[in-house]
Parts: structure tokens; C-alpha cells; sequence
């Protein structure tokens, strides 16, 4: 046993000794650079483990690890705010923005004060719809659910998740068949069908207005918009996609009595966002607008087409993390077309 925890060990050992001469060296190529992360939700470890959409989450340990890192490699860790004051009159520090989009309810619980204990900011981009109750959480909801129960109904059979690997599998094939316009109907039937309170389940899985106001008076919480519905900007017309970004920018300020300066564009890659939209985010008012395009941020970027890089929860190491910071990750996204 105790050989075995001592193999346990080694990878975290090799990152130890081998990260900070990868960082010094592409330090030498790359020079200062700003590198923007982003992610979704985070759990504590021993729940992280059983979730079936795990890969959504950060394991909270992980995350830890990671800012202790960045800060013990002389990484800043700044606001998109600072990140785009740097990158419009260049800098010669090296510079990392973390931005957890939506608007969960363990961003407040958990995120947020594991930031606030390395007293370094984190950004939060927000879709109104969450704490105004309009927009159904029907991948929480069903995840829930499926982590609870050993079985479930759906619309035409009943299906055992007594195992995790059951569950797993049941919310990717449920999750695929319900994404599109139809999802909220869809779950709606499904929590009646199962018994389940919609309006209880959102609120245990929503961040609220009020969590919200707690954060805006946060010296080391930046708040930013990401529309009203979590909608695909590049699928709607003009005047329905400027609704929602301005719609969202408006709603923050009016509630939370905050400047709303910056955006990100739900989904985020090439075909989400493109030209017209980075245009729109300028005429609805904002001073930036991110990306989930990857690659890394240099002097004289177009601050309304920001790179940020998605963490996976499912591959999360120093390793994955210095791709990022390298821009390794970028340049391969590119090579393979998924940008």
C-alpha cells in the first residue's frame, strides 16, 4: 500500500520538477504574453469523481494547484479588464485571466472563495436568464437526477442508472437527443414524468440575484454579461442578437447597480461568432468581448474577438495547462480545423 502511494505520487512530482523549466523556456521564445482560461462549474474532489458530466466541472483540488502554480511561476492574475489594458499597451509580465461563465450557484459556494483565498480576481460572465428563472437548466436538472437515482422514466421506456457508468452514459445519450430549441419541453416532461420540482432544482443549481449582489461588492469579483438565453449570437438576426447582448448588459447594470464593460460569446468558436458579432458587442457598449477561440493574447489584439482557452475537467494537469500558456493548444486547434 504504501509503494503504491508513493507511485501515486510521481506524477505530481514530474510536473513539480519539469513545468518551470518549460515555462522558462518559453519564456525566452514567447516572451510576455496574456493567456485567458475559462470554465463552467467546479466540485469538491470526492464529488467531482461521480458526476456524469464531470468533464463540465473543475475538480476543486485541481484548481487550487493550478493558482498556487501560476503565482509560484510568476504568472499575474488579472481581470479582463487589466488584460485588455495590457494587451491594447502591451505589457512585460506574463498574465492570466480565469472566467467562469452562466451563472452557477457552486460559483458562489465554492469558486469565488477559493479565488478569494489566493486573493487573486476571477471574472464572472453572466446569462441573465439564470437568476431571473427564464432560462431552463435542463443539463443540471437531468445530471442531478440521474446522480441521485438508480432509475429514471423517459418519455417512452424506463432505464436502470444504478452504476456510474450507467449514469454517464444516460445523460450523454439523453443530453444529445434533448440539445436544440426543444430542450426545455423536453425536461419539463421529464421532471413530471419523474417527480421532480423544476422550480426547486433551479434554485439549487442557479446563482440568484442576491449571491450576485454579494459578489458585485467584491473587490476581487469582475462581473461581465453573456446574454439573456445562452443563445448562438451568429444564428440570430441583427436586431435579436444586439437584444441580447445589450438585453444582458442592461439587466446587470440595472440589478447589481455595476458598469457591465465587457461580454462573452456563449459557445464561442468560429461558427458561433464571427465579424458582425464582435461588431455588435462594440455598438451595444461594451469594451470587450471574449472568445472560446484558443490561443493567446499579444499586444494590438482586437479586444471584441478575446482568445480564451476552456478548461476539460476530464484533462486537467499542469501539463494540459502549459499548452495553454504556450499556445501550443491554439496552434494545434488550428492545424485540426477547430477553431
Amino acid at each position: 500500500m504504501k509503494l503504491s502511494a508513493e507511485f501515486a505520487k510521481l506524477p505530481s512530482l514530474v510536473e513539480t520538477l519539469t513545468m518551470p523549466l518549460a515555462n522558462r523556456s518559453a519564456d525566452r521564445v514567447l516572451g510576455a504574453r496574456g493567456c485567458l482560461f475559462t470554465f463552467h462549474r467546479a466540485a469538491p474532489s470526492h464529488i467531482w469523481q461521480r458526476l456524469p458530466n464531470r468533464a463540465f466541472y473543475l475538480d476543486l483540488a485541481f484548481l487550487d494547484r493550478l493558482l498556487s502554480y501560476l503565482k509560484r511561476t510568476g504568472w499575474d492574475i488579472v481581470t479582463v479588464e487589466e488584460a485588455t489594458r495590457r494587451s491594447q499597451q502591451g505589457s512585460d509580465r506574463r498574465y492570466v485571466n480565469f472566467s467562469v461563465d452562466d451563472g452557477y450557484r457552486d460559483t458562489f459556494e465554492h469558486v469565488v472563495p477559493l479565488f478569494r483565498s489566493h486573493a487573486v480576481p476571477v471574472t464572472l460572465f453572466v446569462t441573465t436568464g439564470i437568476p431571473d428563472g427564464t432560462l431552463p437548466m435542463w443539463s443540471a436538472g437531468l445530471e442531478e437526477v440521474l446522480l441521485e437515482r438508480d432509475r429514471v422514466v423517459l418519455l417512452d421506456r424506463a432505464i436502470e442508472v444504478a452504476t456510474e457508468d450507467q449514469k454517464r452514459a444516460a445523460f450523454r445519450d439523453i443530453a444529445k437527443s434533448w440539445d436544440g430549441p426543444a430542450a426545455g419541453e423536453l425536461y419539463a416532461r421529464f421532471c413530471a414524468l419523474n417527480g421532480i420540482d423544476q422550480s426547486a432544482m433551479h434554485a439549487r443549481h442557479a446563482i440568484s440575484w442576491d449571491m450576485l449582489a454579494q459578489l458585485g461588492r467584491d473587490p476581487l469579483v469582475e462581473i461581465g454579461a453573456h446574454t439573456v438565453s445562452h443563445a448562438r449570437i451568429s444564428a440570430l438576426p441583427e436586431h435579436a442578437a444586439l437584444g441580447e447582448l445589450a438585453g444582458s448588459r442592461d439587466r446587470l447594470a440595472s440589478e447589481l447597480g455595476l458598469p457591465i464593460r465587457h461580454f462573452a460569446f456563449p459557445y464561442g468558436r468560429s461558427g458561433d461568432c464571427g465579424p458582425r458579432d464582435f461588431d455588435l458587442a462594440r455598438r451595444a457598449g461594451f469594451s470587450s468581448a471574449a472568445t472560446t477561440r484558443k490561443g493567446l493574447l499579444r499586444r494590438g489584439h482586437d479586444a471584441y474577438s478575446l482568445p480564451r482557452n476552456t478548461i476539460n475537467g476530464d484533462r486537467c494537469s499542469l501539463a494540459a495547462m502549459e499548452a495553454h500558456l504556450t499556445g501550443l493548444s491554439g496552434m494545434a486547434a488550428r492545424l485540426l480545423g477547430r477553431v
